[in-house]
């Protein structure tokens, strides 16, 4: 399916060659090709399902936008260890007017985790806290509740990012403006809109995801800097990486309204007040850009070719060292613990890839980097419904870069024919807890009717 650059860009370089210096032609060149992807890509984007035999499956992202009701994205390509292109499309606010752009902030809900784990990293580093250490060590203003589960069984640091700690609520609904929004103590103990956060199973027996263990280590890091979660974010980590676009403070400060996108459900209405505020920022809590992301992934992946394995001098190589943490940190971040979860980030069951998604009201996203060639991608919308059109982006950039990962494919079904005598045999009513087979004659149904409907 691989779409090749076409020949007339060979023909435009070797022109452009005979009345400029070799690297000027190189430079137009590429940025020709760069314009080429990103045609390519605005214009034909890969379904997430293929039907076999059939024409032509792809649409325009602008078509694609509108049928998932998704009123702006925003992207940034990695591509030999660098941002090779960011671009926006849509509204970052309907009702306003207002076109976004790649400055544009959104919320990257549950990206927040990995980005915020490095504060608590670099705590590790600079000797204050402890990877397996009983984090209740350290708390000052609040202690985890001690009980049958982990009276033997410490909730430690490394637990809480990997999501081994056994403790509870899986993520965050967030607060509306004007509602009333509890401190990370109160969040903690229930005095919100979730449940107290407690441990409810042996810690390290289990993997669970846990926004609740994320809200543990940002009071963590609190009580152990002393300073407000998103001052030590921004000082100890977002301007480290680069990210001069983002902030964890909550709520976001009036200042930077005008560039933030507000927050729109499945059906194309916005989220009341524009966005949700999270008080649960190491969770759910910041707000960034997608080139500002992709500055977290380029950290690992030059940092991570410092390593022991990386062959010395090798072509392209970048390394460079973590601008956070130090080579060792990096590599146990790096390092599978259950579910293939590391410090903060996923990692692939492949082990090529490392990266994350988020979802809060209003918002859904998605950052994925390689290990192994420099290529990544950032995806962020302002849409409940906007994972199906990140995932028709990933395929589309995966297809057109050449990822080559099995992993990240479209979907292929083919479409059975079946005669009107067979289909006839199967009228009736099912249940499918006692008819195993129902789900698939379901299926079978649904492929025959795609079929009909098109023909039709």
């Amino acid at each position: 399916m691989k779409r090749l650059v076409l020949l007339s860009f060979v023909l435009i370089a070797s022109i452009s060659c005979q009345g400029a210096g070799v690297g000027e032609s190189s430079d137009a060149f590429h940025e020709e090709q760069v314009a080429a992807h990103i045609e390519r890509i605005e214009t034909s984007l890969i379904p997430s399902l293929i039907i076999e035999g059939e024409p032509d499956q792809s649409a325009t992202l602008a078509e694609r936008m509108a049928y998932h009701q998704v009123p702006a994205v925003s992207v940034a390509v990695i591509n030999d260890g660098q941002i090779e292109w960011a671009r926006a499309w849509g509204m970052a606010d309907v009702e306003e007017g207002r076109q976004a752009n790649t400055e544009t902030l959104f919320q990257a809900a549950s990206i927040s985790k990995p980005v915020a784990a490095l504060a608590a990293l670099k705590l590790v580093d600079d000797g204050v806290l402890d990877l397996e250490g009983d984090v209740n060590e350290k708390l000052e203003s609040w202690k985890v509740p001690l009980n049958e589960h982990n009276e033997n069984s410490p909730v430690t640091l490394r637990r809480l990012v990997t999501h081994t700690a056994g403790l509870t609520v899986h993520g965050f609904p967030g607060y509306a403006k004007g509602d009333a929004v509890p401190s990370t103590v109160g969040v903690l103990d229930g005095e919100g809109n979730t449940d107290p956060i407690r441990v409810d199973t042996a810690p390290g027996t289990i993997w669970r995801y846990a926004g609740g263990g994320y809200t543990v280590m940002q009071l963590l890091v609190m009580d152990v800097s002393g300073e407000p979660f998103a001052d030590y974010l921004r000082e100890t980590v977002l301007l480290p990486l680069g990210m001069v676009h983002s902030t964890y403070e909550q709520p976001l400060p009036e200042i930077l309204w005008a560039d933030a996108a507000s927050g729109y459900r499945a059906d194309g209405t916005k989220v009341e007040g524009d966005w949700h505020i999270y008080p649960e920022m190491a969770a759910a809590g910041l707000w960034t850009t997608p080139s500002d992301l992709a500055q977290y992934a380029l950290a690992i992946q030059r940092a991570q070719l410092e390593g022991p394995e990386a062959e010395a001098g090798s072509a392209g190589s970048t390394a460079a060292p973590h601008p956070v943490i130090s080579a060792e940190l990096v590599e146990a971040l790096l390092t599978p613990d259950k579910n293939n979860h590391g410090l903060g980030p996923s990692l692939s069951a492949n082990g090529r890839r490392f990266g994350h998604g988020g979802s809060n009201e209003g918002f859904q996203c998605l950052l994925l980097a390689f290990l192994d060639n420099g290529q990544g991608l950032v995806v962020m919308t302002n849409s409940d419904s906007g994972g199906a059109l990140y995932n028709e982006i990933l395929l589309t950039v995966a297809d057109e870069y050449g990822w080559n990962d099995d992993e990240i494919k479209p979907r292929i079904k083919r479409v059975a024919e079946v005669s009107a005598e067979v289909l006839e045999r199967y009228v009736g009513r099912y249940n499918a807890t006692e008819v195993p087979e129902a789900g698939q004659v379901v299926g079978l149904l649904y492929a025959r009717s795609i079929r009909a409907d098109r023909i039709e």
